[in-house]
């Protein structure tokens, strides 16, 4: 009734615009839908529990993509959970429950092999087929959604995380996609300072006992647990006070960073496709 009383020009403009494509990305709430899937180094839970408010990587993924100003609005879902490995995420149900009914989805980060190769039998023959069943099931849940595997961060030794990340570029060159490798970008960060991306978590029973009062803020659980290297002058030479290997929050901001800047490329390739296309 409305359009019917507007002059013809105003009209034809109205029609103009209602034609105009709705953004590419924008398949669920207008947002692109970046799902984060991995275990402990993806999650972060300790960085959680010491800073729940964070901004915690996912969020820090969010701004960074959002600061580049030419990009679609991004949601990044972070489902991820410490201890995890792929055979673990099926048999624990956890996929049905966390990853294969989310709405959406246009990008999938998949990062496993630290668990892996530490809990799986075989984990040379089984890792990949674990792989292998877990890009079909998400190929079959998630039809529309480029699927990113990634390498693991410098966590173990040199030649266990090369075992690991060959087997990581070899599931992918199989399945045909490109792989995310974020560990040269860390393992670079790293030369920077050995132990400046770790938090510290130490068992309080090996730290001695004139030092307790003092650590008693830090404790959780038994351990003595630190964000970063405010203790570090005092307790930094006890035997394996940096032996945890989990990233801090300045870690997270690394894997975030390079993230953000891998994703951007993704991004502006399909926008220019799409304008190539019209």
């Amino acid at each position: 009734m409305m359009l019917r009383r507007l002059p013809l020009f105003v009209l034809m403009t109205v029609i103009s615009i209602l034609s105009v494509p709705a953004a590419v990305n924008a398949e669920h709430e207008g947002k692109v839908q970046i799902l984060l899937l991995g275990d402990s180094t993806t999650e972060g839970s300790i960085p959680r529990k010491l800073k729940p408010k964070g901004p915690h990587l996912e969020q820090i993924l969010e701004q960074l993509l959002a600061a580049e100003g030419d990009l679609p609005a991004c949601d990044v879902i972070n489902s991820s959970l410490s201890g995890e490995y792929i055979k673990r995420l099926f048999d624990s149900k956890r996929y049905d429950r966390a990853a294969a009914k989310l709405p959406g989805l246009d990008y999938i980060f998949i990062r496993y092999g630290l668990n892996d190769r530490a809990r799986r039998e075989n984990f040379p023959e089984n890792f990949p087929k674990d792989f292998h069943q877990l890009l079909a099931r998400l190929r079959k849940d998630h039809p529309d959604a480029v699927l990113i595997p990634m390498t693991v961060i410098p966590f173990a030794n040199e030649a266990d995380s090369k075992t690991i990340n060959d087997l990581v570029f070899d599931v992918a060159k199989k399945e045909n996609l490109e792989v995310f490798d974020i560990y040269p970008r860390y393992a670079e960060e790293l030369k920077k300072g050995q132990n400046m991306l770790t938090y510290r978590r130490y068992p309080l029973a090996k730290v001695p006992e004139k030092y307790h009062a003092l650590v008693k803020p830090f404790v959780r659980n038994g351990s003595v647990v630190v964000m970063a290297n405010e203790l570090d002058p005092i307790l930094g030479d006890l035997p394996g006070w940096y032996s945890d290997r989990h990233p801090n929050l300045a870690g997270y901001n690394v894997i975030a960073d390079e993230t953000a800047e891998y994703m951007a490329k993704l991004l502006r390739a399909k926008q220019a496709k799409t304008e190539k296309k019209q």
